[in-house]
């Protein structure tokens, strides 16, 4: 069920490629949201705030490794669009022990620091406990979800886009059963959501790992590719760990604006989380258009067909924006109904803060979209500077808005934290690509070198 995407209609390929990703993504945010929508009817609202104040450090830790696990794809997919089937299997090797090392590292970290960045962040006491529970599970268990994450972007990096969503579909339908079995049946409470969280995510990274050990022998490795290789690694994380600082500088601007938010109060923290799991389950699309753009870029870097990036990128940008005006008109219409998912009783107040934060982030939609392709396309060809600066400049805007949000107790001004950071970041990534793809046609005359203990030309910028 590979893909090779440096052949055909550029447009058929992605939409393609795009179709099961988008599925994937809306599933996970649904059992997500599921989470959210169980907790806070049937624990309460104090619980759904507590879930709701773990947010940005979730983000913020398996961000890392999500970032950092894609980077070190980007890769297998340049080897698979060279041919070089060989390096395929040494970059699979090196990245899996890479990620299995780090993956300790920051289990046993996270769990250290947790009570001080909760309290750190402002987080209400009367929903502390519940919320330092809920996030040392997810904690614990971030194994099962560096599996899924892994294995699923070597997959893509393949064009098998597929077969995550497939088992990432079991993953969301046994959450769900998990969900009402340790919350309604056995009262675990905060405690439940994590673990079926943690679970499901488990389940869904060993169905990938079976179906990669027996039906994808591109992605199967001998024992030899297991032992790091100096090169390999270095490659792999020159391209990784920008993109996982890209992410957690990105969640640090979050954490900013989440503790202004948790100044004010468990019912506006409530509200602002059900109103922020609307809005990551609609802008999914754009998600999986950097996830398509990675692929896409990388396996044409690998043959340096420079025009046909240009093409790709320029196509998902078109689709971004028509996507855009629709779901945000959608969205702003649907959005009493949605309230009414997540608490029971009156939700006139939730709905008035959550409606504001839509609003206005809603208009800045295209931003984000922008940011997605244009950071993914720049990834996918081996450069990671940009894209990581991209993330400062993310952080900026979150903590200019977080600290006059926090200053005047204004909670437009949380509101304006992610619209303004998608608005700007958006334009200065575009910026950044246009002057990626002037290197690029420097670079156009040196092919990528074989895995030979040679860095790739144009990897790392």
């Amino acid at each position: 069920m590979e893909l090779d995407m440096t052949k055909g209609n550029p447009t058929r390929l992605i939409v393609k490629f795009i179709i099961p990703i988008v599925i994937g993504n809306i599933f996970q945010q649904l059992y997500s949201m599921v989470d959210t929508i169980i907790v806070g009817r049937y624990v309460g609202v104090e619980a759904l705030a507590a879930v709701g104040a773990t947010g940005t450090i979730s983000f913020l830790i398996l961000g890392f490794l999500m970032g950092l696990t894609a980077g070190f794809t980007v890769l297998t997919a340049q080897r698979f669009g060279a041919g070089d089937m060989e390096g395929v299997k040494k970059s699979v090797g090196n990245g899996a022990t890479l990620s299995i090392i780090i993956t300790i590292v920051m289990t046993l970290f996270s769990v250290f620091i947790m009570d001080g960045l909760l309290k750190l962040m402002n987080t209400p006491e009367d929903i502390f406990e519940m919320a330092k529970t809920y996030i040392l599970i997810i904690c614990v268990g971030m194994g099962c979800s560096v599996l899924y994450n892994l294995l699923s972007s070597f997959l893509r990096a393949v064009g098998n886009s597929k077969v995550p969503l497939y088992f990432l579909v079991v993953s969301a339908v046994l959450n769900i059963i998990l969900d009402l079995l340790l919350i309604l049946v056995i009262p675990m409470g905060v405690a439940g959501a994590a673990v079926a969280t943690v679970v499901s995510q488990g389940i869904s990274g060993l169905l990938c790992l079976l179906y990669l050990m027996k039906k994808v022998p591109v992605l199967q490795i001998e024992k030899r590719h297991w032992k790091l290789d100096a090169q390999c690694t270095y490659n792999q994380l020159s391209v990784g760990v920008p993109m996982a600082l890209q992410f957690s500088i990105t969640a640090v601007g979050t954490i900013l604006v989440q503790m202004a938010l948790n100044m004010l109060g468990s019912t506006v923290v409530a509200a602002y989380t059900a109103a922020c799991k609307v809005e990551q389950l609609v802008t999914q699309p754009y998600s999986a258009m950097g996830l398509t753009m990675a692929t896409y870029c990388a396996q044409n870097r690998g043959i340096n067909d420079i025009g046909r990036i240009r093409k790709g990128v320029r196509i998902s940008n078109v689709m971004s924006l028509v996507y855009s005006i629709v779901i945000y008109g959608f969205i702003l219409m649907a959005l009493p109904y949605i309230i009414k998912l997540f608490v029971t009783g009156d939700t006139a107040e939730l709905l008035e803060y959550a409606r504001i934060y839509i609003g206005v982030c809603g208009l800045c939609f295209t931003g984000l979209g922008m940011i997605f392709i244009f950071r993914n396309a720049m990834q996918g060809c081996g450069f990671s500077f940009m894209p990581m600066m991209g993330g400062v400049v993310e952080l900026l805007c979150r903590a200019v808005a977080a600290f006059t949000a926090a200053r005047y107790h204004s909670y437009l001004g949380v509101c304006l934290g992610n619209a303004s950071s998608w608005a700007v970041t958006g334009v200065f990534l575009a910026i950044a690509y246009l002057f990626m793809m002037r290197k690029l046609l420097v670079l156009k005359k040196k092919p990528l070198k074989q895995e030979s203990g040679e860095k790739p030309a144009g990897s790392v910028v």
